[in-house]
């Protein structure tokens, strides 16, 4: 098989006090090179003692692999990893410190919204910009110009300058040119955050689609699901370098545990406000995850049983209150299934303290993981929300699909229900 990518050595430095590298337009540069003589006659009289700090940061050091043709890798890793970093290096936005990149195939890039577009021509002229950049014929990208606009839902806004555009229009529109405009390498960052749960889906199946094709994909998100249902391979970033490259689910069992690592600090803790809703009346002092016998765990086997421990402080006088936990998944983080349970049908006094533990037996989730929401509160008042903090619950399977009765590699949905054959 060919080989589309190949990353050897690739490092980017930045130097925190210097300007702030920026795309630069065709004008930029030529008002540049005019006012140039202007800023260097200013910057003789200006002060020789005045010096700026600036701090060397390494944000990639030292990144190889290989990404061979018609492969959809993932790239995942914490905020900071360098993974933006490396989408921006690759797509040649910005050239690496060192090492050498070599690519073999037209490359497309959704990076960030506004990207690639020039906000004064309309989404029409951007169309056959971007195609243009690519190195289309003209009539190439017309047989293509009606499926972008019908995926992007902006026919009445085709000849509008996309500066008026919306972020979710602007988004819709760069996928579509990116993703139907054939170019062998697609490279995209983190798509799924913006829009709505319908653009994300159609997103998804678009990419599907697209690396059924044999077109090689890179994919940078933090949204496990669809990595898991898009990727067959992972590299994960830590701290700017290449920590693992192997399968998906090997991968994001490491993503799990270093996320779990970092959950142990501060900016997570349940004890965090800045990352709270609610009223305040109540606040969570403890959420564990514990198993039948007590014992604090995050991973767990197909069809064993799971407990929530949760510790709650009142803060103001409330009348009644429940406690609420959803399981949730999917690309979009719907809710799975959720469970509500009264606390106190009377008054609970400022000071109370107390504990709840709910427990789900016999869980017959499928393996994956599925993000967990908290709340406190009482019918229309939300005393506390504690939503996506906590490691995910993560479902496991160390028995063969005979003994499961399912396919745990392939199997479709969630939940397992009792079923059985009766002819």
């Amino acid at each position: 098989m060919s080989t589309a990518i190949s990353v050897q050595n690739v490092a980017k430095k930045f130097t925190l006090g210097a300007s702030r590298e920026r795309y630069k337009t065709l004008r930029d540069s030529l008002s540049g090179a005019i006012v140039a003589p202007f800023r260097r006659m200013a910057g003789m009289f200006s002060s020789t003692h005045s010096e700026r700090l600036e701090q060397e940061i390494w944000a990639l050091k030292d990144v190889s692999f290989d990404v061979n043709a018609g492969e959809v890798v993932g790239i995942i890793g914490r905020n900071g990893a360098g993974k933006s970093t490396l989408l921006k290096v690759l797509s040649r936005i910005t050239e690496p410190t060192k090492g050498r990149i070599e690519l073999h195939g037209r490359i497309a890039s959704l990076l960030e919204v506004g990207t690639g577009f020039h906000p004064e021509l309309s989404g029409r002229d951007n169309i056959f910009l971007n195609g243009a950049i690519l190195g289309m014929k003209r009539t190439e990208i017309a047989q293509k110009f009606d499926e972008i606009v019908e995926f992007a839902e902006v026919e009445k806004f085709i000849d509008t300058a996309v500066k008026h555009y919306s972020s979710g229009m602007y988004m819709r529109l760069a996928f579509g040119v990116a993703a139907h405009l054939e170019p062998e390498i697609l490279v995209i960052d983190e798509v799924l955050a913006v829009g709505d749960t319908a653009f994300q889906k159609k997103c998804l199946g678009k990419m599907e689609q697209v690396s059924k094709t044999g077109r090689t994909v890179l994919f940078v998100s933090h949204n496990m699901q669809a990595i898991r249902a898009l990727c067959s391979r992972c590299i994960l970033l830590s701290q700017g370098t290449m920590k693992k490259d192997g399968p998906t689910s090997q991968i994001i069992a490491l993503y799990n545990d270093e996320m779990r690592q970092a959950e142990i600090n501060a900016n997570t803790s349940v004890h965090n406000s800045s990352f709270r809703r609610g009223d305040g009346s109540v606040r969570f002092e403890k959420i564990a995850i514990e198993d039948a016998s007590g014992n604090q765990r995050f991973n767990f086997d197909y069809g064993e049983t799971v407990r929530f421990r949760l510790g709650y402080r009142v803060f103001s006088d409330v009348k009644k209150m429940d406690a609420y936990i959803a399981l949730r998944g999917g690309v979009t983080n719907e809710t799975l299934t959720d469970a509500r349970y009264a606390i106190s049908q009377s008054t609970l006094a400022a000071g109370t303290t107390g504990e709840v533990v709910i427990e789900f037996p016999n869980l017959a989730l499928r393996p994956g993981e599925f993000p967990l929401y908290f709340a406190l509160g009482h019918e229309a008042s939300d005393f506390d929300i504690v939503d996506n903090l906590s490691a995910p619950l993560i479902i496991e399977s160390t028995k063969s699909a005979e003994e499961l009765g399912f396919d745990p590699v392939r199997a479709s949905g969630y939940f397992t229900l009792a079923n059985r054959r009766v002819n």
